[in-house]
Protein backbone atom coordinates (compact mmCIF):
# COMPACT_ATOMS: atom_id res chain seq x y z
CA UNK A 1 0.00 0.00 0.00
CA UNK A 2 0.97 3.61 -0.63
CA UNK A 3 2.12 5.72 1.98
CA UNK A 4 -0.49 8.06 2.58
CA UNK A 5 0.05 12.05 2.54
CA UNK A 6 -1.28 14.61 4.76
CA UNK A 7 -2.23 16.32 1.51
CA UNK A 8 -4.60 13.54 0.35
CA UNK A 9 -6.03 13.57 3.94
CA UNK A 10 -6.95 17.19 3.88
CA UNK A 11 -8.51 16.62 0.28
CA UNK A 12 -10.93 14.06 1.53
CA UNK A 13 -11.66 15.72 4.60
CA UNK A 14 -12.67 18.58 2.91
CA UNK A 15 -9.90 20.83 4.74
CA UNK A 16 -6.50 22.81 4.39
CA UNK A 17 -3.22 21.05 5.00
CA UNK A 18 -3.16 23.36 8.18
CA UNK A 19 -6.31 22.09 9.77
CA UNK A 20 -5.32 18.60 9.74
CA UNK A 21 -1.79 19.75 11.15
CA UNK A 22 -4.22 21.36 13.48
CA UNK A 23 -5.76 18.17 14.77
CA UNK A 24 -2.52 15.85 14.44
CA UNK A 25 -1.02 18.22 17.38
CA UNK A 26 -3.58 20.63 18.89
CA UNK A 27 -6.96 18.94 18.70
CA UNK A 28 -8.82 21.13 21.03
CA UNK A 29 -8.56 24.31 18.76
CA UNK A 30 -10.38 22.49 15.89
CA UNK A 31 -14.60 22.34 15.90
CA UNK A 32 -15.59 19.13 17.12
CA UNK A 33 -17.34 18.13 13.85
CA UNK A 34 -14.29 19.47 11.47
CA UNK A 35 -11.84 16.76 14.05
CA UNK A 36 -14.20 13.82 13.03
CA UNK A 37 -14.44 14.52 9.63
CA UNK A 38 -10.35 14.23 9.45
CA UNK A 39 -10.37 11.74 11.45
CA UNK A 40 -12.70 9.91 9.03
CA UNK A 41 -10.49 10.67 6.52
CA UNK A 42 -7.53 9.03 8.01
CA UNK A 43 -8.82 5.79 8.83
CA UNK A 44 -10.35 5.74 5.39
CA UNK A 45 -7.00 6.24 4.23
CA UNK A 46 -4.81 4.53 6.91
CA UNK A 47 -2.72 7.24 6.68
CA UNK A 48 0.38 7.17 9.61
CA UNK A 49 2.51 10.37 10.07
CA UNK A 50 5.59 10.36 10.14
CA UNK A 51 7.13 11.00 13.93
CA UNK A 52 10.78 11.18 13.04
CA UNK A 53 10.09 14.20 10.17
CA UNK A 54 7.97 16.08 12.53
CA UNK A 55 10.16 16.21 15.15
CA UNK A 56 13.24 16.61 13.39
CA UNK A 57 11.65 19.52 12.13
CA UNK A 58 11.40 21.39 15.35
CA UNK A 59 14.94 20.11 16.02
CA UNK A 60 15.19 16.92 17.84
CA UNK A 61 13.45 13.49 17.88
CA UNK A 62 11.62 12.34 21.04
CA UNK A 63 14.39 9.34 20.92
CA UNK A 64 17.01 8.97 23.76
CA UNK A 65 20.22 6.57 23.04
CA UNK A 66 21.45 4.22 25.53
CA UNK A 67 24.42 2.80 25.06
CA UNK A 68 25.84 0.09 27.20
CA UNK A 69 29.21 -2.05 27.82
CA UNK A 70 27.30 -5.73 27.45
CA UNK A 71 23.81 -6.05 26.10
CA UNK A 72 24.28 -9.37 27.22
CA UNK A 73 24.75 -8.62 31.16
CA UNK A 74 21.05 -9.14 32.88
CA UNK A 75 22.44 -5.39 34.93
CA UNK A 76 22.18 -3.95 31.91
CA UNK A 77 18.61 -5.16 30.90
CA UNK A 78 17.68 -3.93 34.21
CA UNK A 79 19.17 -0.58 33.41
CA UNK A 80 17.37 -0.29 30.31
CA UNK A 81 13.80 -1.33 31.34
CA UNK A 82 13.90 1.29 33.60
CA UNK A 83 14.87 3.79 31.78
CA UNK A 84 12.09 2.51 28.90
CA UNK A 85 9.26 2.59 32.16
CA UNK A 86 10.28 6.81 32.78
CA UNK A 87 11.14 7.66 28.76
CA UNK A 88 7.77 5.75 28.10
CA UNK A 89 5.57 7.89 30.54
CA UNK A 90 6.96 10.77 28.65
CA UNK A 91 6.07 9.53 25.07
CA UNK A 92 9.98 8.99 24.46
CA UNK A 93 11.61 6.15 22.88
CA UNK A 94 14.95 4.23 24.10
CA UNK A 95 17.19 3.12 21.86
CA UNK A 96 19.72 0.30 23.16
CA UNK A 97 23.41 0.15 21.43
CA UNK A 98 25.68 -2.65 22.67
CA UNK A 99 29.53 -0.95 22.66
CA UNK A 100 31.40 -4.65 23.85
CA UNK A 101 33.36 -2.44 25.99
CA UNK A 102 34.91 -1.46 22.27
CA UNK A 103 35.68 2.30 22.32
CA UNK A 104 35.81 2.61 18.69
CA UNK A 105 32.52 0.61 18.51
CA UNK A 106 31.28 2.84 21.48
CA UNK A 107 31.96 5.92 19.15
CA UNK A 108 30.17 4.65 16.00
CA UNK A 109 26.79 4.47 18.04
CA UNK A 110 27.54 7.90 19.15
CA UNK A 111 28.10 9.10 16.08
CA UNK A 112 25.01 7.60 14.58
CA UNK A 113 22.89 8.64 17.47
CA UNK A 114 24.12 12.21 17.31
CA UNK A 115 23.52 12.19 13.05
CA UNK A 116 20.21 11.00 13.87
CA UNK A 117 19.58 14.16 16.69
CA UNK A 118 18.29 12.33 19.52
CA UNK A 119 17.05 13.90 22.47
CA UNK A 120 20.16 13.06 24.74
CA UNK A 121 22.37 9.51 25.41
CA UNK A 122 22.43 8.13 28.28
CA UNK A 123 26.21 5.84 28.66
CA UNK A 124 27.99 3.67 30.49
CA UNK A 125 31.06 4.36 28.91
CA UNK A 126 34.16 2.57 28.47
CA UNK A 127 35.89 5.62 29.63
CA UNK A 128 34.32 8.46 31.40
CA UNK A 129 37.43 10.81 30.54
CA UNK A 130 36.58 10.64 26.77
CA UNK A 131 36.18 13.91 24.83
CA UNK A 132 33.85 12.66 22.80
CA UNK A 133 31.23 13.01 25.28
CA UNK A 134 32.33 16.04 26.35
CA UNK A 135 31.80 17.43 22.68
CA UNK A 136 28.99 15.55 22.02
CA UNK A 137 27.47 18.27 24.84
CA UNK A 138 28.85 21.03 23.59
CA UNK A 139 27.22 20.49 20.22
CA UNK A 140 23.97 20.60 22.03
CA UNK A 141 23.42 16.69 22.63
CA UNK A 142 22.67 16.18 26.26
CA UNK A 143 25.08 13.09 27.66
CA UNK A 144 24.25 11.74 31.21
CA UNK A 145 26.52 8.65 32.46
CA UNK A 146 24.93 5.85 33.95
CA UNK A 147 26.93 3.51 36.33
CA UNK A 148 29.68 5.56 36.17
CA UNK A 149 30.16 9.17 37.98
CA UNK A 150 31.12 12.26 35.98
CA UNK A 151 33.27 15.29 37.05
CA UNK A 152 30.29 17.63 36.78
CA UNK A 153 30.87 18.21 33.19
CA UNK A 154 28.12 15.80 32.83
CA UNK A 155 25.26 14.27 35.14
CA UNK A 156 25.59 11.30 35.83
CA UNK A 157 23.53 8.36 38.09
CA UNK A 158 25.87 5.72 39.78
CA UNK A 159 26.58 3.48 42.63
CA UNK A 160 29.47 3.64 45.11
CA UNK A 161 31.60 1.24 43.55
CA UNK A 162 34.79 1.95 46.31
CA UNK A 163 31.99 1.07 49.00
CA UNK A 164 30.66 -1.50 46.93
CA UNK A 165 34.18 -3.69 46.78
CA UNK A 166 34.99 -2.53 50.48
CA UNK A 167 31.88 -4.48 52.15
CA UNK A 168 32.26 -7.03 50.19
CA UNK A 169 35.87 -7.74 50.22
CA UNK A 170 35.51 -6.89 54.66
CA UNK A 171 32.90 -9.66 54.16
CA UNK A 172 35.29 -12.27 53.18
CA UNK A 173 37.55 -11.20 55.86
CA UNK A 174 35.16 -11.77 58.81
CA UNK A 175 34.63 -14.67 57.08
CA UNK A 176 38.10 -15.95 57.85
CA UNK A 177 40.00 -15.37 54.84
CA UNK A 178 43.60 -14.23 54.57
CA UNK A 179 43.99 -14.79 50.69
CA UNK A 180 41.34 -13.57 48.14
CA UNK A 181 41.55 -13.26 44.75
CA UNK A 182 40.04 -10.12 42.69
CA UNK A 183 38.33 -11.14 39.45
CA UNK A 184 38.23 -8.32 37.28
CA UNK A 185 38.07 -7.32 34.52
CA UNK A 186 39.89 -4.31 31.88
CA UNK A 187 41.26 -1.55 34.75
CA UNK A 188 40.33 0.98 32.22
CA UNK A 189 36.49 0.12 33.15
CA UNK A 190 36.13 2.66 35.99
CA UNK A 191 34.04 0.57 37.81
CA UNK A 192 36.21 -2.36 38.07
CA UNK A 193 39.10 -0.25 39.03
CA UNK A 194 36.97 1.52 41.72
CA UNK A 195 35.46 -2.06 43.15
CA UNK A 196 39.44 -3.40 43.37
CA UNK A 197 40.23 -0.18 45.13
CA UNK A 198 37.62 -0.80 47.75
CA UNK A 199 38.72 -3.85 48.43
CA UNK A 200 42.23 -3.17 48.68
CA UNK A 201 41.07 -0.45 51.16
CA UNK A 202 39.36 -3.25 53.06
CA UNK A 203 42.40 -5.34 52.76
CA UNK A 204 44.51 -3.23 54.18
CA UNK A 205 42.81 -2.07 57.02
CA UNK A 206 42.73 -5.50 58.47
CA UNK A 207 46.20 -6.57 58.19
CA UNK A 208 47.98 -9.48 57.48
CA UNK A 209 44.98 -10.16 54.28
CA UNK A 210 46.25 -10.81 50.79
CA UNK A 211 44.48 -9.72 47.54
CA UNK A 212 45.69 -11.22 44.50
CA UNK A 213 44.81 -10.04 40.91
CA UNK A 214 43.48 -12.36 38.35
CA UNK A 215 41.64 -10.05 35.99
CA UNK A 216 40.52 -10.75 32.42
CA UNK A 217 40.15 -9.26 29.05
CA UNK A 218 36.24 -8.94 29.45
CA UNK A 219 33.75 -9.14 32.35
CA UNK A 220 31.60 -12.21 31.11
CA UNK A 221 31.03 -15.71 32.47
CA UNK A 222 33.22 -17.45 30.03
CA UNK A 223 35.88 -14.77 31.37
CA UNK A 224 34.97 -15.92 34.94
CA UNK A 225 35.44 -19.56 33.74
CA UNK A 226 39.03 -18.76 32.50
CA UNK A 227 39.73 -17.53 35.80
CA UNK A 228 38.48 -20.03 38.19
CA UNK A 229 40.22 -22.37 36.59
CA UNK A 230 43.65 -20.84 36.51
CA UNK A 231 42.83 -20.29 40.42
CA UNK A 232 42.00 -23.46 40.87
CA UNK A 233 45.38 -24.81 39.27
CA UNK A 234 47.25 -22.96 41.88
CA UNK A 235 49.02 -25.52 44.76
CA UNK A 236 46.25 -26.11 47.67
CA UNK A 237 48.98 -23.66 49.78
CA UNK A 238 49.17 -20.82 47.32
CA UNK A 239 45.92 -20.99 46.30
CA UNK A 240 43.21 -18.03 47.74
CA UNK A 241 40.10 -19.37 49.68
CA UNK A 242 37.62 -16.88 48.08
CA UNK A 243 37.47 -14.93 44.96
CA UNK A 244 35.48 -11.20 45.00
CA UNK A 245 33.92 -10.90 41.05
CA UNK A 246 33.64 -7.87 39.52
CA UNK A 247 30.19 -8.91 38.54
CA UNK A 248 27.94 -11.74 38.55
CA UNK A 249 28.77 -13.09 35.33
CA UNK A 250 32.24 -13.38 36.13
CA UNK A 251 31.38 -14.55 39.59
CA UNK A 252 29.40 -17.40 37.64
CA UNK A 253 31.53 -18.73 35.55
CA UNK A 254 33.92 -18.73 38.34
CA UNK A 255 31.41 -21.13 39.82
CA UNK A 256 31.08 -23.53 37.36
CA UNK A 257 35.30 -23.74 37.22
CA UNK A 258 34.91 -24.46 40.53
CA UNK A 259 32.93 -27.52 40.27
CA UNK A 260 34.70 -28.28 36.94
CA UNK A 261 37.79 -28.86 39.12
CA UNK A 262 36.23 -30.63 41.67
CA UNK A 263 36.43 -27.41 44.23
CA UNK A 264 33.64 -27.19 46.69
CA UNK A 265 31.83 -23.74 47.09
CA UNK A 266 32.38 -22.23 50.03
CA UNK A 267 34.12 -25.10 51.14
CA UNK A 268 37.40 -24.93 49.17
CA UNK A 269 36.35 -21.51 47.82
CA UNK A 270 34.13 -19.02 49.55
CA UNK A 271 32.64 -16.35 46.44
CA UNK A 272 30.75 -13.05 46.08
CA UNK A 273 29.51 -11.25 42.91
CA UNK A 274 28.15 -7.66 42.48
CA UNK A 275 25.19 -6.39 41.01
CA UNK A 276 22.89 -8.92 42.47
CA UNK A 277 21.11 -10.05 38.84
CA UNK A 278 18.35 -12.41 39.06
CA UNK A 279 20.70 -15.60 37.91
CA UNK A 280 22.59 -15.14 41.12
CA UNK A 281 20.20 -16.04 43.49
CA UNK A 282 19.50 -19.08 41.21
CA UNK A 283 22.99 -20.18 40.75
CA UNK A 284 23.29 -23.95 41.83
CA UNK A 285 25.24 -22.63 44.71
CA UNK A 286 22.97 -19.25 45.13
CA UNK A 287 25.44 -16.46 45.10
CA UNK A 288 26.43 -13.67 47.44
CA UNK A 289 26.42 -10.59 45.55
CA UNK A 290 26.99 -6.58 45.91
CA UNK A 291 23.38 -4.66 45.43
CA UNK A 292 22.98 -2.29 42.99
CA UNK A 293 19.10 -0.51 42.59
CA UNK A 294 19.91 -1.46 38.74
CA UNK A 295 16.16 -0.38 37.27
CA UNK A 296 16.39 3.08 39.59
CA UNK A 297 19.76 3.88 37.80
CA UNK A 298 18.17 3.92 34.52
CA UNK A 299 14.83 5.63 35.35
CA UNK A 300 16.87 8.27 37.88
CA UNK A 301 19.33 8.95 34.34
CA UNK A 302 16.41 9.54 32.14
CA UNK A 303 15.11 12.02 34.76
CA UNK A 304 17.99 14.19 34.53
CA UNK A 305 18.05 14.14 30.71
CA UNK A 306 14.36 15.05 30.75
CA UNK A 307 15.20 17.82 32.76
CA UNK A 308 18.07 19.14 30.76
CA UNK A 309 16.09 19.16 27.75
CA UNK A 310 13.43 20.59 29.13
CA UNK A 311 15.14 23.61 30.75
CA UNK A 312 18.62 24.15 29.41
CA UNK A 313 19.02 27.57 30.57
CA UNK A 314 18.68 27.43 34.05
CA UNK A 315 19.96 23.24 34.35
CA UNK A 316 22.75 21.93 36.58
CA UNK A 317 24.48 19.10 36.44
CA UNK A 318 23.77 16.81 38.87
CA UNK A 319 26.18 13.47 40.37
CA UNK A 320 23.73 11.22 41.72
CA UNK A 321 24.96 8.41 44.16
CA UNK A 322 23.29 5.36 45.44
CA UNK A 323 24.92 3.07 48.29
CA UNK A 324 25.26 -0.56 47.68
CA UNK A 325 24.20 -3.30 49.97
CA UNK A 326 25.57 -6.87 50.36
CA UNK A 327 22.88 -9.80 49.72
CA UNK A 328 24.84 -12.32 51.06
CA UNK A 329 23.83 -16.37 50.58
CA UNK A 330 25.41 -19.64 50.37
CA UNK A 331 28.56 -18.84 48.48
CA UNK A 332 30.23 -17.34 51.14
CA UNK A 333 28.90 -19.16 54.06
CA UNK A 334 30.72 -19.02 57.04
CA UNK A 335 34.33 -20.34 56.77
CA UNK A 336 35.69 -22.48 59.79
CA UNK A 337 38.75 -21.55 61.09
CA UNK A 338 41.70 -24.17 61.18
Amino acid sequence: MATRSIKEVARLARVSVGTVSNVLNRPEIVAPATRARVFDAIRELGFVRNEVARHLRVGRSRTVGLVVLDVANPFFADVAQGAEALADEHDTMVVLCNSGTDPNRERRHLDQLEQQRVMGILITPVDAGSPRLADLAARGTPVVLVDSAATGLQCSVAVDDRLGGQIAAAHLIERGHRRIAFVGGPPSIKQVADRRAGAAGAVEAAGGVELLDASMPMLSAAAGRAAGERVAALPPAERPTAALCANDLLALGFLQAMAACGLSVPGDMAIVGYDDIDFAAAAAVPLSSVRQPRELLGRTAVELLLEEVAHPERHRHRQVIFQPDLVVRESSALRRRD
